[in-house]
C-alpha cells in the first residue's frame, strides 16, 4: 500500500524530472514554453485540466515577474503542493543556470580574444531586433486604450531623458490605471495592496555602498526580480541603469552581450541575471544573483496567487496590472533606444539591425538560429572593417 509520503515523494520525482527536461530543451521565449506545458500536462500527462491550465496562465500573467517560470511553479503547486513549487521551479531554472554560467565563464577567459569581440559586434543589433520585435507581439497582445498608449510614451521618455527609477514609473503607471479602470473608492476585496507590496517595497531597496559585492548583487537582484511586468524584457532598463551607470558593474557592451546571452539561452531572458553575476563576482556571483532575480517569482506565486485565484476579477487589480503592463511597453522601447546608441554604429550594424527585423517579421525564426547567423556576419567583417567605434570592454 502507497503511504501519502511516498506518493508524495513520487510526484516530487515525476515534478524534478519533466522541469529539469524542459529547462534544458525549452527554446522559444516564454509564449512557446507556456504552449509547450499545455501540451504536455494537459493532453499528455493529465495532470490538469485545461482549465486549471488556463487559470494558472491568467493568474501568473497577472504577477511581476518571469510568465513560463511563474506557470512552472504555479502548475508545481498544483500538482505537489508547497515542496513541489520549490522542486519544479529550482529544477526548471537548474539548467539555465548552468548553460548560462558556464558562458560566462568562457567569455570571462576567452573575452579577449579578437573573434569573441567579432561575434557580438553583428550579434548586438540583431538583439535590439530581438528585444522591439518582442516588444510590438507584447503591444498587441496587451495594450488596449489611448490611456495606455498615452503611459507608454510617458515611460518611453522618462527612460530616454531622464534614466529614472524603473520601480516609480510602474508604481505610478499602476496608480494611474486603478484610477482609470478601476473602483478605487469602492469597498472591495483587500487584494491590491498584496499584489502592489514587492514593486512598491523593491523602491528603496537599493544596494548600499557597505558590504560585500555578493550582498550588493543579491539585493540589487531582489529588486529587479519583483520588476519584472509583463515580460522579462523590462528588466531590460533597470539593469542598464543599475550595473551600467549606477554601479559600474558592467559596461555598455558586456551588458548587451549578457542581454545576447539571456535571449539565446533556454528559459526566461531575465537568466541573464546569471551570466552578469558570473562577469561581476565570478561563480558565486551567478549563484546569488539567480536566486535574487527568481526568488521573488517563488514568494508571489505560493503568497500572491492563491490570493489573486480568488479576487482576479477585482477592477483595481486589474486597473494596476493594465497600467503597469503599459509602462513595460515604454520602458523596453526606451532600452532599445539607448542600447541601440551601442549597438549600431556604422552602415553594416545598421543593415544587420534592419535585415533582422524584417526577418523576424516574415519569419517565425528561432533566436539562436538568428544569433548564429549574425555572429558569422561579424566573424567575417568585423576583420575588415576594424571599427574603430565598438567597445570591446
Amino acid at each position: 500500500m502507497i503511504t501519502p509520503t511516498d506518493s508524495q515523494r513520487s510526484r516530487l520525482a515525476e515534478l524534478a524530472r519533466y522541469f529539469l527536461r524542459l529547462g534544458f530543451l525549452g527554446f522559444g521565449g516564454p509564449v512557446a514554453l507556456v504552449g509547450q506545458m499545455e501540451r504536455e500536462l494537459v493532453d499528455g500527462k493529465k495532470w490538469l485540466t485545461k482549465q486549471e491550465m488556463k487559470e494558472s496562465i491568467a493568474i501568473c500573467q497577472s504577477l511581476p515577474g518571469p510568465l513560463a517560470i511563474q506557470v512552472g511553479i504555479y502548475v508545481s503547486w498544483l500538482r505537489g503542493g508547497f515542496w513541489g513549487a520549490w522542486v519544479g521551479g529550482w529544477c526548471f531554472i537548474l539548467p539555465n543556470f548552468v548553460i548560462v554560467a558556464s558562458l560566462g565563464a568562457l567569455y570571462v577567459y576567452l573575452g579577449d580574444l579578437q573573434p569573441v569581440t567579432a561575434i557580438f559586434y553583428g550579434v548586438s543589433p540583431a538583439v535590439i531586433a530581438l528585444i522591439l520585435h518582442s516588444c510590438y507581439r507584447l503591444a498587441r497582445l496587451g495594450m488596449e486604450d489611448w490611456l495606455q498608449w498615452a503611459i507608454a510614451a510617458v515611460c518611453l521618455a522618462v527612460t530616454v531623458i531622464l534614466q529614472a527609477e524603473v520601480a516609480l514609473l510602474f508604481i505610478g503607471a499602476g496608480v494611474v490605471g486603478i484610477l482609470y479602470y478601476g473602483k478605487p473608492f469602492k469597498r472591495s476585496p483587500a487584494i491590491l495592496p498584496g499584489i502592489a507590496i514587492v514593486p512598491a517595497a523593491a523602491g528603496p531597496i537599493a544596494p548600499v555602498a557597505s558590504g560585500s559585492t555578493l550582498s550588493k548583487l543579491l539585493l540589487f537582484f531582489l529588486k529587479a526580480g519583483s520588476l519584472t511586468f509583463g515580460s522579462g524584457l523590462v528588466i531590460v532598463p533597470f539593469l542598464e541603469q543599475g550595473l551600467v551607470q549606477q554601479y559600474n558593474w558592467l559596461d555598455e557592451r558586456q551588458f548587451l552581450i549578457a542581454v545576447a546571452i539571456g535571449m539565446i539561452s533556454p528559459g526566461p531572458v531575465v537568466i541573464t541575471a546569471t551570466f552578469v553575476g558570473y562577469l561581476v563576482a565570478g561563480f558565486w556571483g551567478s549563484v546569488v544573483s539567480t536566486i535574487g532575480i527568481f526568488l521573488p517569482s517563488f514568494l508571489l506565486v505560493l503568497i500572491v496567487a492563491p490570493l489573486l485565484a480568488r479576487h482576479r476579477g477585482n477592477a483595481n487589480v486589474q486597473g494596476f496590472v493594465k497600467g503597469a503592463y503599459a509602462a513595460a511597453i515604454g520602458t523596453i522601447l526606451g532600452a532599445c533606444i539607448l542600447l541601440g546608441k551601442i549597438a549600431i554604429g556604422d552602415w553594416l550594424t545598421a543593415l544587420i539591425g534592419i535585415v533582422s527585423l524584417a526577418v523576424l517579421f516574415r519569419w517565425k525564426i528561432s533566436n539562436p538560429l538568428l544569433i548564429a547567423a549574425t555572429a558569422v556576419v561579424g566573424l567575417i567583417a568585423y576583420p575588415w572593417l576594424q571599427p574603430s567605434w565598438v567597445m570591446v570592454h
